[in-house]
């Protein structure tokens, strides 16, 4: 049997247990939109940490972290996992709790936008229109990232047409999404954590073994200016067609560019992105008891910490294996897949490839489903038609479903997409739209309405002025986006809160019951 035959083997019977876990649960999932969208708040403490953390990691975990780290070393690579190690604290630690109190004392919120729109209780429902068509927008470009992964890997793996794989990866996430909802997705994705982690520490222990252990890891990269330096950056030499030059059999790389603390910061903001992020928030939200959120916390940072820094390390390791093995910054995210498919035997490479499926499938079924439920339940059911049935906002979820799936694969057609990127707009996206606004929300009694939606509107607009046009003057201004349009967002609603009228009594009402402890 050929190699190939193997993997896909093994991979398949992934697939096959995926699912049967969505058939599991199907018939519990479609009793009700709250069952089908958050699952009757009944996660366990060790299903919420995981299912977070590998609907938040995605396939740029496996791909497109060790990409970055591959093509221009250590720098951006390790300040961004430590960026987002430091936000999933915090974020576990001050919002989980409050949130899930607050979720349930606004009238038993099951959306984000729903959330936002009861906190600050709302008859015109601008909030929610507002906060579901940028959900819309940013979730589908998210999607569009995790078609990029099926698709690169299944090319990779088989020389099969990038296009054709990608669709094919994209049909599986939508049919198993539309099979079992909030539950099916959050148990599958427990496991996918597990695979995640069981594959990434496999590959990292066998390529530090291949090229000689970790003194000769680290010579190799200290050889290369900038390589291994947390203030200093690679930069490959590249010709006319943007590939790096080989000179016998040597990868070139020009000076060390230099990585002052404007870098730091910028890749440190990536933690900002947590307090806006809708799969992880849905989770604080749907867990059974505020009580069980300490335990996940522990179990959620455990996971980052390990996952993060052995993503980053197969980069660097990889590197020394295969020095000229991806010559563009596009190609570097196959690192991961050059190293499993090179060292393991083809039926475990199955499966280890099995993880960079697990953790695509895990972030696009969380990011289509939030996304169908901001229309279907928040402007379809809560602006458009106010008495529509549940059985009519779940088949709207569905048309919307498909058509999300589509608009993500014409956003993926480009092969030559670097997933980091996409990855990176999108989660400015988010953290800056809505993550200003939860901490006000949750913290800031003062906040109005008025306030928030000056708050997403203003985030969301600089994330797109400064990506597009304002990050093109370079130096100080090349900064990651979110840094800038969080500190935007805020500014907005707090200026714009504290000139309009103050919220009424009753909202007040509901924020100190919820700072006292109290849900109900």
């Amino acid at each position: 049997m050929s190699k190939e035959m193997q993997i896909l083997i093994a991979m398949i019977i992934y697939m096959a247990a995926v699912i049967v876990i969505g058939i599991v649960y199907a018939k519990r999932a479609n009793k009700s939109s709250e069952q089908y969208y958050l699952g009757g708040r009944s996660l366990g403490p060790w299903v919420t940490a995981m299912s977070a953390e590998a609907s938040d990691m995605s396939g740029w975990l496996l791909m497109g972290l060790p990409g970055v780290a591959y093509w221009c070393g250590l720098a951006d690579a390790a300040w961004t996992a430590i960026g987002l190690a430091v936000g999933t604290y915090i974020n576990w630690l001050i919002v989980s709790k409050r949130l899930r109190r607050y979720s349930v004392r606004a009238n038993n919120s099951i959306t984000l936008p729903e959330f936002f729109s009861n906190r600050f209780k709302e008859k015109k429902k601008t909030i929610m229109l507002i906060a579901a068509a940028f959900i819309l927008v940013f979730f589908t470009i998210y999607a569009a990232s995790c078609f990029v992964t099926c698709g690169k890997l299944f090319s990779t793996l088989f020389g099969v047409s990038y296009h054709v794989m990608l669709i094919i990866g994209a049909i599986f996430v939508l049919l198993y999404t539309l099979l079992g909802g909030f539950l099916a997705e959050s148990a599958s994705d427990f496991m996918q954590a597990i695979v995640m982690i069981i594959a990434l520490t496999v590959i990292v222990i066998i390529s530090v073994a291949s090229a000689g252990g970790i003194g000769a890891v680290l010579q190799n990269a200290q050889d290369i200016p900038g390589f291994l330096e947390f203030f200093g950056l690679a930069t490959p030499t590249l010709d006319a067609n943007g590939q790096q030059v080989v000179v016998d059999g040597v990868a070139q790389f020009g000076a060390a560019s230099e990585y002052g603390l404007l870098n730091v910061f910028s890749m440190l903001a990536w933690g900002l992105g947590y307090f806006g992020m809708p799969q992880v928030l849905l989770r604080f939200m749907a867990i059974r008891k505020e009580s069980e959120l300490k335990l996940s916390r522990r179990i959620a940072m455990i996971w980052v910490v390990i996952s993060l820094a052995v993503a980053v390390f197969i980069g660097i390791a990889g590197r020394q294996i295969f020095p000229t093995a991806h010559l563009t910054a596009s190609a570097a995210e196959n690192i991961f897949i050059t190293l499993s498919t090179s060292f393991l035997p083809p039926i475990i490479a199955g499966f280890v490839m099995a993880g960079i499926l697990a953790a695509t499938i895990s972030s696009s079924d969380s990011y289509l489903l939030i996304a169908a439920s901001a229309f279907a339940k928040n402007i379809f059911h809560g602006i458009c038609k106010k008495n529509a049935s549940d059985k009519q906002v779940m088949w709207v979820s569905r048309i919307t479903l498909l058509v999300l799936a589509i608009i993500g694969i014409v956003i993926a057609l480009d092969e030559n997409s670097v997933i980091f990127n996409i990855v990176s707009f999108a989660w400015s996206g988010f953290g800056a739209t809505f993550g200003p606004l939860m901490l006000f929300s949750l913290f800031w009694k003062r906040v109005n309405k008025p306030g928030a939606i000056a708050g997403m509107i203003g985030g969301a607009a600089m994330v797109f002025l400064w990506k597009l046009v304002i990050s093109q003057l370079g130096g100080i201004f090349a900064i990651y986006e979110l840094l800038p349009a969080f500190i935007f967002s805020s500014i907005c609603i707090v200026v714009v809160s504290l000139l309009t009228k103050a919220p009424d009594k009753e909202i007040v009402e509901d924020f100190e019951a919820v700072a006292a402890g109290r849900a109900d």
